[in-house]
């Protein structure tokens, strides 16, 4: 495992010189849309002006009166408009089951078409200069679960100078899971992120954690950072904007705007609140 053998104060230095030695890439993270249209157009109108687009997941909204068929054949449209001149990467959320595979285990078996436009999605990993990205499914089973592992121990033995994961739900144990009242965390993602030792986490699902005061957007856990931009009402959603040429990160909401450097030992007071 990359930094596994290193002192916590040279893993720190380590991964400082690896995020600012970045290939000029900014990313646009967001997460659970669900299937709000005014959001969606604003990720289309935005999409242009990154390298990459990271939807992480819940993209369909099962308490919508519109069915779930219909909601996806317009969201793949969305995704095909998002994606001229962009990577765009879409990892499914538990919103976006809609049947079983082949395993009986409930699947996002809707999202593979999307790739037909050139979009990656569940179970793929792609390369972006030196940073790999590998785009985790939301898994109902142990099949699904023991798929996901192999996935990750694949991608850790080709790992270039960075390593991102989207993975739908943030770890427990850190305030990007924190809802307000209680802590809604998935303790496996967090057993990968210590035998793993990604550079990033890219996450969603829980909603509330940047607008608590006990919530965080942004957590470095070892030398690994874990982004959650929560959701919010309103045409535009909340979003994070990661630079990694610039080697920073920053929330925006309407509670206003918060930033942090990739390269700090961890993230900053919150300044909202």
């Amino acid at each position: 495992m990359n930094g596994s053998s290193l002192a916590p104060d040279a893993a720190a230095d380590k991964l400082v010189r690896t995020l600012l030695a970045a290939d000029s890439v900014r990313i646009l993270l967001v997460s659970d849309l669900h299937y709000t249209l005014p959001q969606l157009d604003w990720v289309v109108r935005l999409a242009p002006s990154f390298d990459l687009v990271v939807l992480a997941g819940d993209h369909l909204d099962v308490s919508s009166p519109v069915s779930l068929d219909a909601q996806s054949v317009v969201l793949l449209r969305y995704f095909s408009l998002m994606k001229p001149g962009t990577s765009l990467v879409l990892a499914s959320g538990n919103h976006d089951l809609t049947g079983p595979d082949p395993h009986g285990e409930k699947a996002a078996l809707w999202l593979p078409e999307s790739r037909r436009t050139g979009v990656y999605t569940d179970g793929d990993s792609l390369v972006i200069g030196d940073t790999l990205i590998t785009i985790c499914p939301w898994w109902d089973g142990p099949a699904g679960r023991a798929a996901l592992e192999l996935q990750l121990a694949a991608d850790a033995q080709r790992r270039p100078a960075r390593w991102v994961w989207v993975y739908h739900w943030p770890p427990v144990g850190s305030p990007t899971c924190w809802t307000g009242k209680r802590e809604y965390g998935d303790a496996d993602v967090a057993a990968w992120i210590a035998r793993f030792q990604p550079d990033l986490v890219l996450t969603g699902h829980v909603h509330e954690p940047p607008f608590k005061p006990a919530g965080a957007w942004a957590d470095r856990i070892g030398t690994t950072w874990v982004f959650n931009a929560g959701r919010q009402i309103g045409p535009v959603p909340a979003h994070i904007v990661i630079d990694l040429a610039e080697g920073t990160a920053s929330w925006h909401s309407m509670m206003g705007e918060e930033a942090l450097a990739l390269g700090a030992q961890r993230a900053p007071a919150r300044s909202v609140f």
